[in-house]
């Protein structure tokens, strides 16, 4: 899959975004997961397995021929392509609240290009205010047909 085409969906109110339950709001563009934002994942979490760090160690033993990034920092990603799929202008505050149904179905090669494609799955009124959606997230790795992640992101959105 390789395209350079980014959508997305904008609407002025959480009003209009109910219309688009059940459809696709849009494809982010493409982030490149270069070494250098692996490395500094690895330090920011402190997961230094070698699959990750060492490129010359990951091209003699992994069965991915090089290093791979991790999985949360592939899952991560999901907050800069978010932003490029959907926008609501009345909306004053947005929370992540979950996620469910996390699978890392691919790893994502150093130097490795990932976007989201997202569908509004559910959006449901909350009692204070505001709303809660679910996102049917994809992010797809560049030229594969497998995704690297699939995912069920909850969304809290105030007006």
């Amino acid at each position: 899959m390789t395209s350079t085409e980014t959508t997305g969906t904008h609407v002025s109110t959480l009003a209009e975004l109910a219309e688009y339950v059940g459809k696709p709001l849009g494809l982010s563009s493409w982030i490149t997961v270069g070494q250098d934002r692996i490395d500094t994942f690895a330090d920011a979490t402190d997961d230094h397995q070698w699959i990750h760090i060492d490129p010359e160690r990951a091209a003699k033993e992994s069965p991915f021929g090089g290093p791979i990034a991790h999985g949360y920092l592939t899952l991560s990603l999901i907050i800069p392509m978010w932003y490029e799929v959907l926008k609501v202008d009345s909306v004053t505050l947005a929370l992540n609240y979950g996620l469910d149904k996390v699978r890392f179905t691919n790893p994502v090669p150093a130097g490795g290009r990932v976007r989201l494609d997202a569908t509004l799955q559910s959006l449901d009124e909350l009692p204070k205010g505001g709303v809660q959606i679910v996102i049917e997230g994809v992010i797809e790795l560049e030229d594969s047909e497998r995704p690297a992640v699939v995912v069920e992101a909850i969304y809290r959105m105030f007006e």
